[in-house]
């Protein structure tokens, strides 16, 4: 199943980051860039990036110029997971694209990519708090209240990975048809984002 292949890659991504654990690193990406490998690593990748910028900044003693600095970068990391998530639909989009739609076919209101996404993240979720269940300076009773939202994320991830491939098997039985809107984000467009625009006079 898809979401199996997918999340296996997710975790090779998630543990090759964690040997340096450090937001700078470059990524050394294994996959070929023809492959759904390839964007399936880097998506995560940017994932996970991310996913340490956001403790960083939460730091109460960092410096306001430096959170400026990594708020511009994690603006930028939003953009490019955007963009990930649709090279990846991308990829469905093509792969069906032979498909006979069914008259009686609907449209689902998430795409594939972005249902792969919150499966990238679940896997950072569950990655994160297995460090804390079995984190050994932890108290007992800490361990024992993230074991039990590690078995809920677990239980989530087994639901998500199940309408995940029910999805791709609608989509390839004719009985759903994607169709993909970009985002079109205004906050970064010099053209759409007021305080951006009116700078530029």
């Amino acid at each position: 199943m898809f979401s199996k292949f997918a999340y296996s890659i997710f975790e090779q991504s998630i543990k090759d980051y964690h040997v340096q654990d450090n937001v700078d690193q470059p990524i050394n990406n294994p996959y070929p860039k023809d492959q759904i490998e390839h964007l399936l690593y880097f998506k995560n990748w940017i994932d996970t990036v991310q996913w340490h910028f956001e403790d960083i900044i939460r730091d109460p003693n960092i410096e306001p110029s430096a959170a400026l600095v990594l708020k511009r970068r994690i603006d930028a990391s939003n953009q490019e997971r955007t963009d990930m998530v649709e090279y990846i639909d991308s990829y469905f989009l093509q792969k069906y694209a032979h498909v006979a739609v069914k008259p009686s076919a609907k449209i689902n209101s998430e795409s594939p990519a972005w249902a792969i996404d919150r499966l990238s993240i679940l896997a950072l979720k569950i990655y994160h708090m297995n460090e804390e269940a079995t984190r050994i300076d932890a108290s007992q009773d800490h361990r024992d209240k993230c074991q039990a939202k590690l078995n809920i994320l677990l239980e989530q991830r087994t639901d998500l990975s199940s309408a995940i491939d029910d999805l791709l098997t609608d989509i390839e039985n004719g009985d759903k048809f994607m169709k993909v809107y970009k985002q079109m984000k205004m906050y970064n467009d010099d053209d759409l984002n007021p305080v951006l625009y009116q700078n530029k006079k």
